[in-house]
């Protein structure tokens, strides 16, 4: 049975209902990092199940309820999320000897609010990096990525993009 993923990041302690009105059509909202405030994990939560690691901004509250890694198969599919993981050929130093002796089939991080899907043929897998879907920060538009895992594959890929950082966009 396919699976509907929502995958945003960099939220910043910023939540609206656009966000979760796209959560809602999802089966799973995951969260890579830099959340900053527990309201929106408990916004999301309260929408659908979530799947979240903390980043580099998140206080003690949020890091004792969230895991920096989270690793875990859904549909078929090895999953790999943390907040500063790098990008093929450019992995963080944290992670760069693990990923190449076991590489997932999804990884994905957030941190760069630079939106950012490539495969990484080499280890055989793809990355995602939603960009940032706050409004603090260094980004020029706020987006999140939407997808579907279904019996091993990762498909349906969309970018939702909220337009430029600080414009009104009508839903």
């Amino acid at each position: 049975m396919s699976k509907a993923i929502l995958l945003l990041s960099d939220t910043h302690g910023y939540i609206d209902d656009r966000i979760l009105e796209w959560a809602s059509k999802a089966d799973e909202v995951w969260h890579a990092g830099d959340i900053g405030d527990q309201k929106v994990t408990d916004a999301l939560q309260a929408v659908k199940p979530l799947r979240a690691v903390y980043g580099n901004i998140d206080g003690h509250l949020i890091r004792s309820e969230f895991p920096l890694h989270q690793r875990f198969t859904l549909e078929g599919v090895d999953v790999w999320i943390t907040h500063i993981g790098g990008y093929p050929h450019r992995y963080s130093k944290d992670i760069k000897e693990e990923i190449k002796k076991n590489p997932p089939k999804l990884f994905i991080s957030g941190h760069s609010h630079i939106l950012k899907v490539m495969n990484d043929k080499q280890l055989k897998l793809l990355h995602m990096n939603p960009g940032a879907v706050g409004v603090q920060g260094f980004h020029q538009k706020r987006t999140m990525l939407k997808f579907n895992l279904d019996q091993g594959t990762i498909k349906d890929l969309e970018v939702i993009d909220f337009g430029k950082r600080g414009q009104k966009v009508s839903s």
